[in-house]
């Protein structure tokens, strides 16, 4: 199998607690990166590329931990190691332990910050926590934070001391005892529902930046057709005035195309002429170097330059060393609707019409839950659906770490990013906040639950805006705590422009966005109506169960599937039967996508492409590759 391989940025030494006592809690079964897994070596790379910095120290590894009623004050002794940034429910935090609506987590550690950083305004990130934590530092409560999905940024630095500092975080999971995004998540699983993920589950880092002006955000938004890419650099500081400056260098094959030096907090625009436009085919990134400088200006005020003085290009001149200096990339590609025969809209990709092959990737990993074990996992998932003539994942009803979607973006892999759905329940799997198959309405959602869902939504696409493998914002699946839909969709339009916009994915079908989306798990999939407004899609389609013993979850069941098959040439001649409907439905109606349930099992499905452990390739790539084939792109 061919390998499209990722150049890594900078790995920083994790700094973790020597020990030798930890261990995969339970007896699941693992994937083999698990099996390799050391506390030594937890997820090393640099969790954010596109705001990328050389300095940096890793808190992956050994914390101490203890899991105790919520009403209980801070335990002066904790309960054993837990291995961040690992669930408390997962077999590779070494805990195992199940977290009620009752409980707090509690994760303690020290950390010591290293001497060349003095003077330096030092944050410590979390890439996600899920779902209510607080943090303090040397005793004293720094903030808080609510959302399991959106990274968490605080500024510590008041609140260190030399020498030796303890970090606390405590944790309030009530996974969907309350109506919050929660995905899959059920404290009652089964079937298509999972186990809960509770606590610290991507990466923790310290960052030094300069306490005088820094940079938070880089919001990129290409633009093809105008041959320029629109960039907003945001800092944590605003500074009025000329005194400083942003420098923005960009890059291509390692080729200084221009720079120029703008005011930070502004719309700019970068002219990107004859672009390299990325696409599935050609992932091509270029690289993008911002530095904060101080600035001493030729005249007064730049502001109010002469026409002469303009034409002569004045330029300030760069007191010292840059304040801040990050690395970033960008791809120059379009995602649009174009017209079809018949008034059909159809998907375009780079302003031609391209069909978007998928799968249903639920991103669950046997021994890490929602944190793969390493990123080569990652990898190896992506690889495989690359060589089987896959170019799109949905991500359902989950976010994902920054190097996923750097991993997509280098690899060249659609996105079609879900909302994580919010439902709140309190009598099992399946009750409260759902509408059914073919509702005409929405649901009606209580103010406070309305407002962390939409400030949740608003901070995932902010985090992801800039990725250019995400190509659609898929608002709520399958009636999922579905509310103001119409509303909701102008929301993300408001948020993006430059993407579509999927309101429904599956049963609630309200006459909203870019997308008309349904799901059909017959033998034959179902065709969607012809829109005049919409491209149509089968957004899930497939679930073919195929058990493969000793690669189960529940060995002493069999797992299910929509269709289930003991053989694997049964299995493929099902897949080929689905995916020739796929076929017909693209040439004749003008279906723009479809996405297969799924990557891989996951706990009691076994309706993957991949077993839960991704030790078995049920479909061999090359033979899912020659099936999708007569697609037209």
């Amino acid at each position: 199998m061919r390998t499209y391989k990722i150049s890594l940025l900078a790995i920083a030494l994790v700094v973790t607690t020597a020990s030798y006592a930890w261990k995969p809690a339970g007896t699941k079964i693992m994937t083999k990166w698990g099996e390799a897994l050391t506390p030594e070596n937890v997820l090393p790379e640099y969790p954010r590329p596109q705001l990328a910095r050389t300095a940096w120290l890793n808190l992956n590894g050994l914390w101490e931990y203890a899991v105790i009623p919520k009403k209980d004050p801070t335990p002066i002794t904790y309960q054993g190691e837990i291995l961040v940034p690992f669930a408390v429910e997962s077999a590779l935090s070494g805990v195992g332990k199940k977290v009620t609506a009752a409980d707090r987590i509690w994760y303690k550690r020290k950390v010591t910050i290293p001497k060349e950083w003095a003077g330096q305004k030092i944050v410590l990130n979390f890439g996600a926590v899920d779902y209510e934590m607080e943090l303090r530092v040397n005793q004293a409560v720094v903030g808080s934070h609510k959302g399991g999905f959106d990274h968490i940024t605080f500024d510590i630095t008041e609140y260190l001391k030399d020498g030796e500092n303890e970090i606390v975080v405590s944790v309030l999971d009530p996974t969907n005892w309350e109506d919050n995004p929660v995905g899959k998540q059920r404290v009652v699983w089964g079937g298509i529902w999972y186990m809960p993920v509770s606590g610290i589950w991507q990466t923790v880092w310290l960052e030094p930046v300069s306490p005088t002006l820094s940079i938070e955000e880089l919001r990129m938004t290409p633009d093809i057709d105008k041959e320029e890419l629109a960039l907003q650099v945001f800092t944590d500081n605003v500074l009025y005035g000329y005194d400083y400056g942003v420098r923005l260098t960009v890059s291509a094959k390692g080729k200084v195309i221009f720079s120029t030096i703008e005011k930070a907090n502004n719309n700019l625009t970068l002219k990107i002429p004859n672009p390299h436009l990325w696409s599935p085919e050609d992932p091509f990134l270029y690289d993008l170097k911002a530095e904060i400088l101080k600035l001493e200006w030729p005249v007064k005020d730049p502001k109010s330059k002469t026409k002469e003085q303009d034409e002569a290009k004045v330029e300030p001149k760069i007191i010292g060393e840059p304040l801040d200096v990050v690395s970033s990339y960008f791809g120059m590609r379009k995602i649009s609707l174009g017209a079809w025969k018949n008034n059909q809209p159809v998907m375009y990709l780079n302003n031609k019409q391209y069909f978007q092959n998928g799968v249903l990737d639920q991103g669950w990993w046997p021994d890490g839950l929602y944190t793969p074990p390493s990123e080569e996992a990652v990898l190896f998932e992506m690889n495989f659906l690359k060589e089987s003539g896959f170019n799109m994942l949905r991500k359902h009803v989950k976010v994902e770490s920054d190097r996923y979607y750097y991993m997509a973006d280098k690899l060249g892999l659609l996105i079609w990013q879900d909302m994580p759905s919010a439902a709140s329940c309190s009598k099992g799997m399946r009750c409260g906040q759902f509408t059914g198959p073919g509702a005409k309405t929405d649901l009606i959602k209580k103010s406070a639950a309305a407002g962390q869902f939409e400030h949740e939504y608003r901070n995932i696409i902010s985090m992801l805006y800039s990725h250019p493998s995400v190509v659609s914002w898929v608002v709520f699946n399958e009636g999922w705590g579905q509310y103001n839909t119409g509303r909701l969709t102008d929301f993300v339009r408001g948020l993006d422009k430059s993407r579509l916009i999927n309101s429904v994915s599956g049963w609630t079908l309200l006459d909203y966005g870019d997308v008309y989306d349904i799901h059909s798990y017959n033998e034959v999939p179902e065709a969607p109506k012809a829109m005049t407004n919409r491209a149509i899609v089968v957004g899930e389609y497939g679930g073919i169960g195929y058990y493969t013993q000793d690669h189960t979850w529940n060995e002493n069941k069999n797992g299910w599937g929509y269709q289930s098959y003991d053989d694997p040439k049964k299995l493929e001649d099902a897949y080929k039967v689905k995916f020739n409907e796929i076929i017909r439905q693209q040439k004749e109606i003008g279906l723009s996508g479809a996405v297969y349930t799924q990557t891989s099992d996951v706990h009691g499905e076994v309706n993957g492409l991949l077993t839960y452990d991704r030790k078995v390739v049920k479909i061999p790539a090359k033979r899912l590759k020659l099936i999708h084939e007569p697609l037209v792109k």
